[in-house]
């Protein structure tokens, strides 16, 4: 890239993700200086913070927030709403892959597999006993409980045993108003992440194998909390549905830019698609900087890349638009 940009770097917020927000901010804020373009950080804690946007008038925002008011359309709204291009999935995009019980219909639509599972509304919550037989009639055990609406493993369990199911219910609902209860699916637990607009790319699978159980937020974001192997060690034929998975979950979710969609290989070499990433993390112990990286793309060069797909496609979008005032 020649040119430099003034380049907004959105992050923090007030979600349960805001330190790891905070995390993947620096590394791109390094990344992209060193590269030589004008970084502000705005940190969204600030509901004003569209105020300093106006002021500082950039030519992108990179989005470095995670989850709720980052990654779930309501900050893409506003910056659609101030002309401002971004990085990443539009308002779309970015709330149907928030919402895992909604992608979740999606992958079904498409053909992929994807784990049984149920939803709970916050209504659910003074009747976790209730959920919890209703959960037990249709699902075997162990499950997988988790926010329908947050990142970072928040609020995740694994439930093998029934007198377990009624905590992880609640502890699912301090992350968030529903909640996904999903069967669990032993196997390889690899990521594949998807680069591009219209012309899409995609980034070597990565295995995870976490130092505990799963891929909790530990394993996530610890210097020896998970083994990244690359490539992963899964059948061509895996590979190649994988890939394929990958791909119809981004242009599924109608992603832009880049996504990251986890899965599970199992026993049997059958896919199962778990949720995809519209903001995938950035820190130094990340998956999407780590595919780059093996695939010789420096993270200033990633970041950068992402910035241009930004400007492209709104470039593209005021094209189609001036075509429809003709």
């Amino acid at each position: 890239m020649s040119k430099t940009y003034t380049v907004a770097l959105m992050c923090g917020g007030d979600s349960a993700e805001r330190e790891v927000s905070l995390m993947s901010a620096a590394c791109v804020e390094n990344a992209l200086i060193s590269a030589g373009h004008k970084v502000s950080k705005i940190d969204t804690v600030n509901k004003r913070y569209f105020e300093e946007l106006e002021k500082l008038q950039p030519d992108v925002a990179f989005i470095a927030l995670h989850g709720k008011g980052g990654e779930d359309g309501s900050l893409q709204a506003i910056l659609e709403h101030m002309g401002i291009p971004y990085t990443g999935s539009g308002v779309l995009g970015s709330a149907l892959a928030m919402d895992k019980h909604r992608s979740k219909i999606i992958y079904e639509a498409l053909g992929l597999k994807t784990p049984h599972s149920l939803c709970f509304k916050r209504e659910h919550r003074d009747t976790a006993t209730a959920s919890a037989e209703q959960v037990l009639k249709s699902i075997d055990l162990p499950v997988v409980v988790k926010p329908c609406e947050d990142g970072s493993s928040f609020g995740i369990s694994i439930v093998k045993e029934e007198a377990a199911l009624s905590t992880a219910l609640e502890c699912a609902f301090a992350y968030g108003s529903a909640i996904l209860v999903e069967r669990y699916v032993s196997g390889k637990e690899i990521t594949i992440s998807v680069l591009g607009n219209t012309e899409l790319s995609m980034l070597p699978a990565i295995e995870i194998v976490p130092k505990g159980e799963f891929y909790d937020f530990e394993s996530k974001y610890s210097q020896e909390g998970s083994q990244h192997i690359i490539p992963a060690r899964i059948t061509e034929k895996a590979l190649a549905e994988a890939n394929q998975a990958a791909l119809l979950a981004h242009e599924g979710l109608n992603c832009y830019g880049v996504s990251r969609t986890d899965m599970i290989v199992d026993d049997k070499d059958v896919v199962w698609v778990i949720e995809t990433n519209t903001v995938p993390g950035m820190t130094g112990t990340s998956l999407l900087p780590h595919a780059a990286e093996y695939k010789g793309i420096s993270n200033k060069e990633l970041y950068e890349l992402l910035i241009v797909l930004a400007l492209e496609r709104k470039q593209r979008e005021k094209k189609e638009q001036e075509a429809y005032a003709v």
